[in-house]
Parts: structure tokens; C-alpha cells; sequence
């Protein structure tokens, strides 16, 4: 998890099916010491994984990537000029399967944008 070391969130917006919450960047966070050192940029990698966590946190249940249809990297996320970023989320979910359509974003940028399949899993928060 990185929700509490990497990034916070805290409450959540919802509209119908749709989710938004601001997420604040912890620019001292080890991972941008590598990622890149003298130019720090949030791995698309910790991208996913907060899509992922804002869906938990909704749902209030354990899920996991089964499908990545579309994933756009379309500008980089600096820690250090934008600390305070937008998440929404569109989910739909049928059963055990989540539909989810995902943006990071700022007033002037979209930064990431994700089409996806996730399930349930046995575990619950």
C-alpha cells in the first residue's frame, strides 16, 4: 500500500458512479531519490497502484488488476510542482467484476488516463 507514504487522500466525492478525491504527493517519499534522482517523476507504476487504492477505499474492499485496456501516460507528475493532485474515478460494477475509467489530473493537465477490468478478492479491508 502506498496510501499513507507515498500519498493521502481523504475524503471521497461522489456523483452517481463517479469518484473524486485530491490526492497530496509526499515529495520526500524514498522513490524519488531513484525515480529519478535530481528530476524527481511518479512512476506510472504508483499511478495504477492509486487508481486502485481510491477503488478500495470506495468500495471497501480488496481488489486486483485483471485487465488494463487502455493506460495513457500523457504528461509527467512532478512531486515537487504538483503536490496536490485530482483522482476520478468511473466504476461500474457488475458481481465480481469493476469496470473502472480513471484520471489524474490538475486545473491545466491530464497527467494519466486508464480503462480497466478489476475483481474482488477474498480479502476484506
Amino acid at each position: 500500500m502506498l496510501q499513507q507514504h507515498l500519498f493521502t487522500f481523504t475524503d471521497l466525492q461522489t456523483e452517481g458512479d463517479i469518484v473524486k478525491t485530491n490526492i497530496k504527493l509526499n515529495p520526500l517519499h524514498p522513490i524519488f531519490k531513484g525515480h529519478f534522482p535530481d528530476n524527481p517523476i511518479l512512476p506510472g507504476v504508483c499511478m495504477m497502484q492509486m487508481v486502485k487504492e481510491v477503488a478500495e477505499a470506495y468500495i471497501n474492499k480488496k481488489i486486483k488488476l485483471v485487465l488494463g485496456q487502455d493506460l495513457k501516460f500523457l504528461s509527467v507528475i512532478n512531486p515537487e510542482e504538483n503536490t496536490i493532485i485530482q483522482i476520478e474515478l468511473k466504476i461500474n460494477i457488475e458481481g465480481e467484476e469493476i469496470r473502472i475509467g480513471a484520471q489524474l489530473l490538475d486545473n491545466a493537465n491530464v497527467f494519466f488516463k486508464f480503462k480497466g477490468t478489476f475483481e474482488l478478492c477474498p480479502i476484506v479491508l
